[in-house]
């Protein structure tokens, strides 16, 4: 009868592990880099068979446990961040639920790579927000990019699920997942020295500290919520945010990198009073990243815009440009994006473009007659 009691109160202290949601707070989530392994008893090669096998993790599906160096037919497959990652196959995802601030937003940082399939995608969910991310196009060329994906919290608890919904021929083919983070965000309100809000771009995602790839932020047509405050991404392709850690930054810690020429776009709604006079000024530099050539950022408020060019060698610097303008409605659309496609001149791979900090938005009283 005894052996019963303590096995019921085994399983029971199982279950209860299994379905701890556990207390928000920057950084990593729980086992997050996947350094926490399965029992040798829950694997079958690489193929992860037992739903709560991987620390702090549920799983569905054909997930894998994928060591770094791990070869995939003559593909050696690389882990960012320690020894181990997770590959999503054929309708598998991996789940972890979290305790939050209700109403409150926060943002998902997470490095992925394609392995053997042309298409990838990931469907990423927190109820009753979700979104698919395509990761076909490589940022970088070490194969991994980091991502940003935020929410707004609709309770005090939340599941975050990561998906792959691709259904290849191959059931293992699909993402490596590495490196999960969470960091929430506190929005900058408006104030008399900047009509803009996150001018300088310092509120954004979680940055790892240990990698030097900076951050894609989505286009908005793919995120409900921008990781990026204040900023939507108006583009076919993502943005890079980056920090001071690992580049050159004009003003302060964090920038916009625009990485995509014109399909790799940012904007912002700002309130103005039709016929006023305003004063766009923003820095346009280089991120110190080997992006060399000739650069321009084209501004846009409302109909009027101007072109920045920035001859850049690759090592940091920058320039400061203004646009004045008179407002014609009262709500004007700042806008700025890359004339140019421009890859790094180290690699010859890995996408690249004009950094764009410190944008403020000033009206300019008239000279007095």
């Amino acid at each position: 009868m005894r052996g019963v009691v303590v096995t019921l109160l085994s399983v029971l202290l199982v279950l209860v592990t299994c379905y701890t949601a556990f207390s928000f707070k920057d950084g990593l989530l729980p086992n997050g880099n996947f350094e926490l392994s399965p029992r040798a008893s829950d694997l079958k090669g690489t193929v992860v068979t037992t739903r709560y096998a991987i620390p702090n993790w549920e799983i569905s599906g054909f997930v894998e446990y994928i060591k770094s160096g791990q070869k995939q037919g003559d593909m050696l497959l690389v882990v960012p961040e320690g020894a181990f990652a997770v590959r999503l196959g054929n309708e598998a995802f991996i789940k972890q639920r979290l305790r939050v601030t209700k109403g409150m937003y926060y943002s998902i940082t997470f490095s992925a790579a394609r392995t053997c399939a042309q298409e990838e995608k990931l469907n990423i969910s927190i109820a009753p927000d979700s979104g698919v991310l395509p990761i076909q196009t490589l940022y970088s060329s070490n194969g991994w990019d980091s991502y940003a994906w935020a929410f707004q919290a609709d309770s005090s608890e939340v599941a975050i699920v990561m998906h792959n919904p691709g259904t290849e021929e191959d059931p293992a083919c699909g993402p490596l997942i590495d490196a999960i983070a969470i960091r929430g965000l506190f929005p900058p309100r408006l104030s008399n020295n900047n009509l803009l809000k996150n001018g300088g771009f310092e509120e954004g995602p979680y940055m790892f500290p240990n990698t030097s790839w900076g951050v894609l932020i989505p286009p908005n047509i793919e995120d409900d919520h921008s990781p990026l405050p204040g900023w939507m991404v108006e583009s076919l392709k993502a943005v890079k945010y980056i920090d001071s850690d690992h580049f050159s930054v004009p003003q302060e810690r964090r920038a916009v990198e625009l990485v995509a020429g014109k399909e790799s776009a940012i904007a912002q709604v700002a309130r103005t009073i039709p016929g006023k006079t305003y004063l766009l000024s923003f820095a346009v530099g280089d991120a110190s990243n080997s992006c060399e050539g000739s650069m321009i950022v084209e501004a846009f408020a409302g109909k009027d815009t101007i072109k920045v060019p920035y001859e850049s060698k690759g090592k940091g610097g920058f320039k400061r440009a203004a646009l004045k303008f008179v407002a014609v409605s009262t709500r004007t659309r700042i806008m700025f994006l890359s004339t140019f496609y421009t890859m790094r001149s180290d690699d010859f791979s890995s996408l690249c473009g004009p950094v764009v900090d410190d944008v403020k938005l000033l009206s300019v009283r008239p000279p007095h007659v």
